[in-house]
């Protein structure tokens, strides 16, 4: 069985925001933070071997949340790339494994990474995040599977691969991605929010939020 300390965490960041439109969307506010931030917390407590921030450009200061930050010079590339550099890092600090996170996914929890963690099985491990229906990231890679990770052209990174791993299902919500200034309307209405993304009024949904990130 893998283990969170045998494993570094890969948090992708360095996209375009191309669908976004209007700015760095993983620098807008949500819930009095960065979008980006929101993961960055809900797994701050999970004893990693190593955090590396894979970013482009990006005004967020990630290595003052623990990161080892790689930049991505040129990341219309694609999303590969992105993880080709993380995962050359891990690599060089010596991981057993990887666990590939996306920045603009802000509702991801620490209990749906253990639960990951608890379907590893050892180094030729592949482990995906599905809300039952498609799989996705968070995912979950031993170290066997670099050499192929390294090998991954393009914007879809290892969506092929994680369709052959085995899949840990979390509720839709807690797998929502925000690539457009739609999705990031319709999450801060789904907590009561104004379009800055600072609350009107504390709804239950908030507090229901803090005692989830816990």
């Amino acid at each position: 069985m893998l283990k969170p300390d045998q494993t570094a965490l890969i948090l992708l960041a360095a996209g375009h925001s191309r669908r976004f439109n209007d700015g760095d969307k993983l620098a807008q506010p949500f819930l009095d933070k960065p979008l980006a931030y929101h993961v960055v917390t809900a797994l701050e407590r999970i004893p990693f071997a190593a955090r590396i921030a894979i970013v482009s450009g990006t005004t967020l200061d990630f290595a003052a949340l623990g990161y080892d930050v790689v930049e991505n010079p040129d990341p219309s590339l694609g999303q590969a790339r992105s993880l080709c550099y993380g995962v050359e890092r891990a690599r060089q600090l010596g991981a057993e494994a990887v666990l590939v996170a996306l920045a603009d996914m802000p509702r991801v929890t620490a209990a749906h990474i253990y639960r990951m963690f608890d379907a590893a099985d050892g180094p030729a491990t592949i482990v995906a995040s599905s809300d039952g229906v498609d799989p996705m990231p968070p995912a979950l890679f031993g170290e066997d599977m670099f050499p192929t990770l390294l090998k991954l052209e393009g914007d879809q990174g290892a969506r092929e691969l994680i369709r052959r791993g085995r899949h840990v299902i979390a509720p839709p919500a807690e797998l929502v991605d925000i690539d457009t200034q739609q999705d990031l309307r319709q999450l801060r209405e789904l907590y009561g929010l104004r379009t800055d993304g600072r609350p009107e009024q504390p709804p239950a949904l908030i507090r229901d939020e803090a005692r989830r990130s816990d």
